[in-house]
């Protein structure tokens, strides 16, 4: 399964691979992985067995969709260690979820994992604009957490001077940029707003700093975010993608030329867009791409956790190629389990994160408060002023927003704009946008 490795900051010939040669290479990777799992890992054995398909079965790409679905649940009910297709001993890393919804997701990585994982990352900063001798600011967190390591790695791979300055120490962190003056920084989107925020209030202009990339991820953010960041910054802000339970940060990027969506690296992964509800998979045309639904993900080419149709809950769309041969995912719009449903209406965070960003006098931070009074929800959106703007007409900022709400997702919203600062920051990886207060029900 080992690729040849190209010299550093050169393009891998199956970037720029025709389709028949990428689709060769992963039907061929694919009947591997198939195989692979189900000689390996009881669970697969079972489910493929319960669901009356083989490996055998795969004659062609598309009778992917005759084998069944992992989810979170699977790597859950299979806690620690049992989805491993290796014997633990050839495990030569762990990485887990935080677990604050139950118990953590379990990934490991053999030598072979490990060494694909950072030419993938190392590919994806290339694809942003990064270069052999670039320094690379981590502010990923690292640890269980595959953000920090997973960038580590990869800019190590192309040839950059790493800073692995993780999360938090907001202070710290200006610090450096301003003193090692970094070229390209790699962080969550909102955490950018954070460090941002933090140049003006020590009285540096962030447009100004040495920064000229940016390679956000690990969270859903918008295209009005990218241009806010671009703005406040002065930087190419570029999207990044990545899982823990596939592989990390690099399972698909975007490429600073086109800045279109981030292309997917199909030479190891392969992608489906599904229908939520149903789980049908949604025809890909050429031209077009497919319609919006859920990303699923099978691995082509791990070792230690192969993962067969994996549900991300990520809705997205596939989108035909341009930068690469490979094809593009679209912004993700949400997730299936980040969806409020409000008196009937089906909302997303970024829905409203677009409207916030629209208006020109108000910062990037926000927060969504859900309540329930009787039977009736209630949505109160949390938002601040731009430090330096001082002329605000509160009222009629907020009215502003209210009716675009209203207007746009259709529900009726409070509005609450409080000064620079007074949203509660996130230190380190995601953000916290929605605070559900309403009473769980039974």
């Amino acid at each position: 399964m080992t690729v040849k490795r190209p010299a550093p900051g050169d393009l891998e010939a199956i970037e720029t691979a025709s389709r028949d040669e990428l689709q060769a290479l992963q039907l061929q990777r694919l009947k591997w992985t198939l195989q692979h799992a189900y000689d390996n890992v009881p669970h697969y054995k079972q489910a493929f067995d319960a669901k009356g398909v083989h490996p055998s079965d795969l004659k062609t790409l598309a009778d992917l969709a005759k084998f069944p679905f992992s989810t979170k649940a699977t790597l859950r009910d299979n806690y620690p260690f049992g989805l491993f297709a290796v014997p633990r001993e050839q495990v030569l890393r762990v990485h887990a979820s935080s677990g604050t919804t139950g118990k953590p997701t379990v990934v490991g990585y053999t030598k072979q994992d490990i060494d694909n994982w950072a030419d993938l990352a190392a590919r994806s900063i290339r694809a942003a604009g990064g270069r052999p001798g670039d320094m690379v600011h981590v502010a990923y967190g690292y640890g269980l957490f595959t953000g920090g390591l997973g960038a580590h790695y990869g800019a190590e791979r192309l040839g950059c001077t790493v800073v692995p300055m993780s999360g938090g120490q907001t202070e710290k962190q200006v610090q450096l940029i301003t003193d090692f003056k970094p070229d390209i920084i790699m962080v969550t989107p909102s955490y950018m707003q954070v460090i941002v925020e933090e140049m003006r209030r020590q009285g540096l202009d962030p447009v100004k700093s040495s920064l000229k990339v940016g390679i956000f991820g690990a969270e859903p953010w918008t295209e009005a975010m990218r241009r806010d960041i671009e703005a406040s910054a002065g930087i190419d802000a570029v999207d990044i993608y990545g899982l823990s339970e596939v592989m990390g940060p690099g399972v698909a990027s975007e490429c600073v030329e086109s800045k279109d969506g981030p292309v997917i690296w199909e030479d190891h992964f392969y992608a489906e867009i599904i229908d939520p509800e149903t789980g049908e998979v949604l025809p890909y045309d050429e031209s077009k791409g497919t319609q919006e639904g859920e990303l699923v993900f099978t691995t082509l080419t791990k070792e230690a956790l192969p993962i067969i149709r994996y549900r991300t809950r990520d809705l997205t769309r596939l989108l035909p190629p341009t930068s690469r041969s490979m094809r593009r995912m679209g912004k993700i719009v949400g997730r299936n389990d980040d969806m409020l449903i409000i008196r009937g209406v089906n909302m997303f965070p970024t829905q409203l994160e677009e409207i916030v960003l629209a208006q020109g006098q108000l910062a990037g931070q926000y927060q969504i408060v859900v309540t329930r009074d009787g039977p009736m929800d209630q949505i109160e959106l949390r938002c601040e002023r731009l430090p330096g703007v001082t002329d605000m007409n509160v009222p009629e900022v907020a009215h502003w927003v209210q009716h675009r709400i209203k207007t746009m997702v259709g529900i009726n919203a409070k509005v609450v704009i409080g000064e620079p600062d007074s949203i509660e920051r996130t230190l380190v990886g995601k953000a916290r946008r929605v605070v559900d207060k309403r009473p769980k029900t039974q």
